[in-house]
């Protein structure tokens, strides 16, 4: 089980803010042995960059840029935490388990780590998009593996 209280919305909104602050992984790089990918949504502000290095089917190192919510953003700072060093398919597993999370299906709560901040985020289903942007981005770079 994670490390703090789930149930705690003071302790989940905590984190967030602690993401969107001073999110990890956020910097541009001009690096031709990283697969790029864009995310944007055409109904808020969130425009992102996500770039991996894959090596031997192992994330070696991941990073993003842009404009995004404070949903986006933090979500995109604890997904390039979650999935560094991680194989294709266990980034793959967590992709998973972070959907059921936003979709309240059964998920492995300590898999998710700090990503399990955003448990109650499917109440204001807009803001769906916002938390499972990264994700979907970081499937779109599994594609063209």
């Amino acid at each position: 089980m994670s490390t703090f209280d789930i149930t705690n919305p003071v302790i989940l909104r905590e984190i967030i803010m602690d993401h969107y602050s001073n999110p990890r992984n956020k910097k541009e790089i001009d690096d031709p042995s990283f697969i790029l990918v864009h995310m944007d949504s055409a109904s808020c502000i969130d425009d992102i960059y996500i770039q991996v290095k894959i090596v031997n089917n192992i994330i070696k190192k991941i990073y993003w840029h842009g404009e995004g919510c404070a949903i986006s953003t933090a979500s995109t700072s604890i997904m390039s935490e979650l999935v560094i060093n991680k194989s294709v398919e266990e980034a793959k597993n967590i992709i998973h388990n972070f959907y059921n999370m936003l979709e309240s299906k059964e998920f492995d709560h300590d898999l998710l780590d700090e990503a399990i901040c955003f448990i109650n985020v499917n109440r204001q289903p807009s803001r769906i998009t916002c938390a499972n942007i990264s994700y979907r981005g970081l499937e779109k770079v599994f594609e063209k593996l």
